[in-house]
């Protein structure tokens, strides 16, 4: 039995623009790094292979797929390296949008090198099921399956790696914002009794569920406290705090402790601004 599937550029095509919509829209990120392990690390590399030899005697069948292999590892860095120097920058959807733009391009260069060829001379994917009784070099039989065994071994211990390597580094994003919402322009000058606002950041990667408490101390004495602040994994929390000095005193520090549930040690360093109080 013979199937014939012509070059597979068109289905090729296909299958990136698929695998983009649903790593975009799957919410779940390790089902989103397996399905995106051909589109990393076998598309890009097939396109430029078939651009490169556009014939059927160029390379056979297996050096086809181990340089489509080869050449993805290659490219994928070199695309990410290019669009760090660009306003898009290294984000999931700049990285699968030129990754699709590379292949669509690299297919179009590779059907109008095979349009030029002689058509017995075009590649083209071709599976035979040979019967039992028919001879064939055992050399044939072994080589496909095994290299087709050893890329699925390899891409399954890949993903299993990722998939089981934990949940990566847990920590705990806290940050104060002054007027327009910089790192900068804080309130330096006010008098005693007078109110200041501040904007305070909490972002939860701790991969679980965390109620969070912040306390505002004016040289060294309680002043204001938020609670509770429950975040989910990866939710931001930002919002203006309150703090009022109530004696004059130069250079005081203003401290932003930040306490995990019912912790009495901050879980991280304080944040301190420092302020000139006068009499009112």
């Amino acid at each position: 039995m013979r199937l014939k599937l012509g070059n597979g550029l068109i289905f090729l095509n296909l299958l990136s623009g698929l695998l983009i919509t649903v790593i975009i829209f799957l919410p779940h990120q390790a089902l989103r790094i397996i399905i995106g392990f051909p589109f990393v690390l076998f598309l890009p590399g097939y396109a430029l292979v078939s651009a490169l030899f556009p014939g059927q005697s160029a390379i056979n069948s297996a050096r086809r797929i181990i340089y489509s292999l080869g050449l993805s590892i290659i490219v994928v860095p070199l695309i990410g390296i290019l669009l760090n120097y660009t306003p898009w920058g290294i984000t999931l959807e700049s990285i699968l949008y030129t990754l699709a733009s590379f292949i669509l391009g690299t297919s179009i260069i590779a059907w109008v090198r095979i349009k030029r060829l002689p058509p017995k001379d075009r590649f083209s994917i071709d599976f035979r099921l040979a019967l039992a009784n028919q001879s064939q070099n055992a050399r044939d039989k072994i080589m496909p399956a095994a290299l087709l065994i050893i890329v699925t071994i390899t891409l399954g211990m890949l993903g299993y790696a990722i998939v089981t390597a934990g949940n990566g580094e847990k920590f705990t994003e806290f940050y104060i914002l002054g007027t327009g919402g910089q790192a900068a322009d804080y309130p330096a000058e006010l008098k005693a009794g007078e109110e200041k606002t501040v904007t305070l950041g909490i972002t939860n990667y701790e991969h679980e569920t965390l109620s969070y408490r912040v306390e505002i101390r004016i040289d060294g004495e309680n002043n204001n406290e938020i609670q509770p602040i429950i975040l989910q994994h990866n939710e931001t929390w930002q919002q203006e705090v309150i703090f009022t000095p109530d004696k004059a005193g130069y250079n005081q520090p203003v401290e932003f402790l930040l306490f995990k549930g019912e912790q009495t040690a901050p879980c991280l360093e304080p944040l301190r601004i420092w302020i000139d109080v006068t009499e009112p």
